[in-house]
């Protein structure tokens, strides 16, 4: 599909930040075509993210931080219009996708819906991943304004209970990391949201879980959806990310360990 400049529809761009000069103007650039408002919420940047966010455009708001979940639904009660579109400060809306999402609008078509799921294509290190399964991950991101996401221990989720579902090829591109050593922290922090919150479920992990885990990610998503083919970066990618469902089971042990919970 050809972009071409869609009028604004009945559409908030929300954001939240904390230190992300380097990607927000990328980031409201792609909303502000399709969009009647872009609100960034900031949670008290010492950098130069507030000022850009003002110079391209967005209305920018303060909240400290008060977690994932409840800082997205503190940015979006600020929203003046009846949808809302969600992205993250290192996400963007692919060229193509503001004419798509105004033709969604403008057809009728998006009342079909409560929540939309858009397909996110992940990069790293500057490399489009196109294979092993991060090439069109489907994620619920515009929805009615009245949608809030509900915590869990490693971040937050969409409540999508008793909401009506569609997807729409309006595609989210998405830059996992600065650098191999961001993506391996980010992962590690995690891993630890994970133990603590399978623990508090009741879930105990067994000695060979994160052996089992592990390498039944390399199988599925590095071998069978060909991330092999992603070359070195998606080898560097896939190593991370098997590392990460090695130590989110290494952890848990490590959790039940400390509190005398036997294995299951």
């Amino acid at each position: 599909m050809r972009a071409r400049l869609p009028h604004p529809v009945p559409l908030s761009g929300v954001v939240i930040t904390l230190n992300e000069e380097d990607r927000i103007a990328r980031c409201i650039r792609s909303l502000r075509p399709v969009c009647r408002e872009v609100i960034v919420l900031d949670a008290g940047s010492d950098d130069a993210t507030v000022a850009i966010a003002r110079a391209e455009g967005a209305r920018v708001e303060h909240q400290e931080w008060l977690g994932f979940s409840a800082q997205k639904n503190t940015a979006i009660s600020r929203a003046t219009q009846p949808w809302v579109l969600m992205l993250d400060a290192d996400e963007w809306l692919a060229p193509s996708s503001p004419e798509r999402i105004a033709a969604l609008f403008e057809s009728g078509r998006i009342e079909r819906a409560d929540v939309w799921s858009l397909p996110r294509r992940t990069r790293f290190l500057g490399r489009t991943l196109q294979f092993g399964g991060w090439g069109n991950e489907w994620l619920p991101r515009l929805f009615r304004a009245d949608c809030r996401y509900v915590p869990t221990r490693h971040g937050e989720r969409l409540h999508l209970a008793g909401r009506k579902r569609r997807r729409h090829k309006a595609r989210i591109e998405h830059e996992s990391a600065r650098s191999v050593e961001e993506h391996r922290a980010r992962l590690q922090r995690n891993a630890r949201g994970f133990a603590e919150e399978r623990l508090a479920q009741g879930y105990h992990a067994l000695p060979i879980d994160p052996w089992l885990h592990s390498t039944a990610y390399v199988l599925k998503n590095y071998l069978l959806r060909g991330g092999f083919l992603d070359g070195r970066e998606g080898f560097c990618f896939h190593k991370a990310q098997a590392g990460y469902v090695y130590d989110k089971y290494r952890l848990l042990l490590r959790r039940q360990r400390d509190d005398g919970s036997p294995p299951s």
